[in-house]
């Protein structure tokens, strides 16, 4: 009688992906706090509650979690995006969804903004050597550029807008305000990190984006 190893097979995977995801989280948040450079796998193992021998069986070494980590990132977000159904909702208040989803998710996950300063004190090697990362990321400016045809076609758009050129300004807009609010604020000697301070930012920025697009 053959015995099926499907039930045991399956719960070992469950453990496995568990494992993982534990080790992922434990591990952003360590070079969220750290960088790559002053992260360790110590730390990382004690965060987790794992033997630091499993995080090794799953990843070779700190640079492949950290490969794992920014995919794993990019992968959240983009999952969070794909749940906008920009796609399903007139251009311009396509747009406006998506400024105000970048913005919020910034501010509700500051930990991605400090990974991306960390992959980019590297010159982003990690992201290069991922194809994951770029199958992720390319989806968005593709559903971006069928939203700027639309709008164009129905007339609300006008032409030549670059998809990829008004995602990073998009994303420019939030970013550099949240990663330099300490500096901007000592500079201007105002509290950009007010509920009124936030508000008329995300104002701002939806203007500056529609503004552009829109056809006069």
């Amino acid at each position: 009688m053959t015995r099926d190893t499907t039930p045991v097979t399956e719960e070992r995977q469950r453990d496995a992906d568990r494992s993982q995801g534990t080790i992922l989280a434990a591990a952003r948040d360590e070079f969220a706090e750290y960088g790559l450079g002053g992260a360790r796998m110590d730390r990382i193992a004690e965060r987790a509650g794992l033997n630091k021998r499993l995080i090794y069986y799953y990843f070779s070494d700190k640079e492949a979690l950290f490969q794992a980590v920014l995919e794993q990132a990019y992968r959240d977000i983009r999952e969070q995006e794909r749940r906008l159904n920009l796609l399903d909702v007139p251009p311009a208040e396509a747009l406006r969804k998506l400024v105000e989803f970048t913005w919020n998710y910034y501010l509700a996950h500051p930990e991605f903004l400090t990974l991306l300063n960390s992959a980019n004190l590297h010159r982003a090697r990690h992201l290069q050597q991922s194809e994951r990362a770029r199958q992720m990321n390319s989806p968005l400016i593709e559903m971006l550029a069928e939203i700027l045809e639309r709008g164009r076609k129905e007339g609300t758009f006008r032409g030549g807008v670059d998809p990829l050129q008004l995602y990073v300004s998009i994303a420019g807009l939030s970013y550099f305000y949240l990663s330099n609010n300490h500096t901007l604020g000592a500079i201007f000697g105002r509290d950009l990190m007010t509920p009124k301070a936030k508000h008329e930012r995300l104002t701002h920025m939806c203007d500056v984006i529609l503004g552009y697009v829109l056809r006069a």
